[in-house]
């Protein structure tokens, strides 16, 4: 029987106001009406702002980016609209640009916890683990409530082979934020990478039944399947998690699982 590896758990960075994506989006909320008011000559920075949150919830994202610089040109000390413009550049694969907002964002305001989960996340896919972990930590001293860093802090620590610091972190999300589904199926991995079958196939069924939409959840839910010879299921989830990849423009993640469903004859 073949073997398929788990995909790699990536919790971009999560929407703190909306729904729980990937992750990464660290978006602030709109700004409130009272907020417009008392800008006053910042009320179209603001309506900018909130246009390009529209245009997240929207996943309408060139859209989003021209208007958080739109907000910028007009404010250039607006730190949430560095924070948001960083992430869409950051799932435009431009780090150097995304880094470059991050580095803003928390130079306007040293307070701004999600810009530095969000340059963690970044220093994490560049291979700089100290860095990212410094990052996570600020965010968590600054805020002890961001459920996305100790989410973040935690796939830090599995990637470094530390799996009981990294169970730890996924429970105080979880404690922090009970739906929180990208630390529910990150904790099944961490869950079936130390042979606990069972307590993985519960993370994953309560990740999809929070955000029907997470497709990595479908995806590693169909490895545990196939491993346990469920053939018909794990296919089931591989189409699902290949249907949601494609709708989200994740060409990479797509195509791997459909090389796994051509290698089971499933398409």
């Amino acid at each position: 029987m073949k073997s398929f590896a788990l995909l790699t758990t990536v919790s971009l960075i999560s929407l703190s106001t909306l729904a729980t994506v990937r992750p990464v989006m660290a978006l602030e909320s709109r700004q409130p009406a009272e907020t417009r008011i008392a800008q006053g000559n910042n009320q179209d920075a603001i309506g900018h702002y909130n246009r390009g949150i529209d245009y997240i919830q929207q996943e309408k994202y060139d859209l989003a980016l021209a208007e958080f610089t739109k907000a910028i040109n007009i404010n250039p000390r607006y730190a949430e609209a560095y924070l948001n413009r960083g992430f869409l550049y950051e799932q435009q694969e431009k780090p150097d640009l995304a880094l470059s907002d991050y580095n803003q964002a928390i130079n306007i305001n040293p307070r701004l916890a999600e810009a530095y989960n969000n340059r963690g996340f970044l220093y994490a896919e560049q291979g700089k683990p100290d860095l990212a972990l410094s990052d996570f930590n600020q965010a968590l001293n600054i805020n002890p409530r961001l459920a996305l860093a100790y989410s973040n802090r935690g796939l830090l620590y599995r990637q470094q082979e530390k799996p009981d610091l990294a169970l730890a972190e996924f429970n105080k999300a979880l404690n922090i934020n009970p739906r929180f589904a990208e630390a529910y199926y990150n904790r099944g991995t961490l869950y079936y990478e130390q042979g606990k079958a069972d307590l993985a196939l519960s993370d994953y069924n309560q990740a999809i039944n929070i955000n029907p939409r997470e497709a990595q959840a479908y995806a590693n839910r169909g490895v545990l399947y196939y491993s346990r010879q469920e053939t018909e299921k794990a296919i089931g989830d591989f189409r699902q998690a290949a249907e949601l990849y494609r709708r989200q423009g994740n060409a990479a993640a797509y195509e791997k699982v459909m090389e796994i469903l051509r290698e089971l004859g499933a398409v």
